[in-house]
This record gives structure tokens, sequence and C-alpha cells, in this order.
């Protein structure tokens, strides 16, 4: 494995390992359907069309990501940061999204998104 990691594979096993750290990434498409990543940093990476549906996302840092046209059907994002996160034409039926920081001004929801009806926080 590479010191910067591009497939589901390679994110699991580094997770597994105790890595945390996935700044910057270009991770587009990636499949990480159902995975458990709690607490990993996402800041600044490219998660556009990734597969994140079921996957258990608490305290995630998506800070600045991109997860444009992402699947977070059913995942658990509770406590997650996604300010300044583009998550345009992202799938978020069920998503748990209750405590996850969020930004009104640079935060990009999909259209008809209410951040308040989900709870979420804005800082």
């Amino acid at each position: 494995m590479s010191d910067s990691p591009s497939t589901a594979q390679d994110i699991l096993s580094a997770y597994a390992a105790g890595k945390r750290d996935f700044a910057g990434l270009s991770l587009m498409g990636i499949d990480l359907q159902g995975a458990d990543l709690k607490g990993v940093d996402f800041s600044n990476a490219d998660l556009s069309d990734a597969n994140l549906s079921r996957a258990s996302l608490r305290g995630v840092d998506f800070s600045y990501a991109i997860l444009r046209s992402a699947n977070l059907t059913d995942a658990n994002l509770k406590g997650a940061m996604v300010i300044g996160t583009d998550l345009r034409d992202t799938q978020l039926m069920g998503a748990v999204l209750e405590n996850a920081d969020y930004d009104p001004q640079a935060t990009q929801f999909p259209s008809g998104f209410d951040p308040k009806t989900m709870q979420m926080s804005a800082i």
C-alpha cells in the first residue's frame, strides 16, 4: 500500500491499522458502503460519486470536502463536520445528521434540504 490510500481496501486497511488522516485525498467513486470509519479526517478530500451508504461516519471531518453526487443513504454522520462541504446532488435519505456542524454560508446542500429539520448545528 502506498502512503496515499486510493482504494476502498487501502482505506479500510489503513483504518484498521490506526490511521485516521485521509485529508486531501482524491477518492472519487470509491465504494465504502457499510464501512466503519468513525472519527476519520476526510477534510479537503474529493469523494464525488462515492458510495458511503450505511457507513458509520460519526464524528468524521468532511470540512471543505467534495461529496457531490455521493450516496450517504442511511449513513450515520452524527457529530460530523460538514463545514464548507459540497453536498450538492448528494443522496441523504435516512442519513443521521444530528449535531453535525455546518456553515450556513459555505456548506452546499442538495436542493430542498433543510439542515435544521435534521437537527444539525450551525457554526
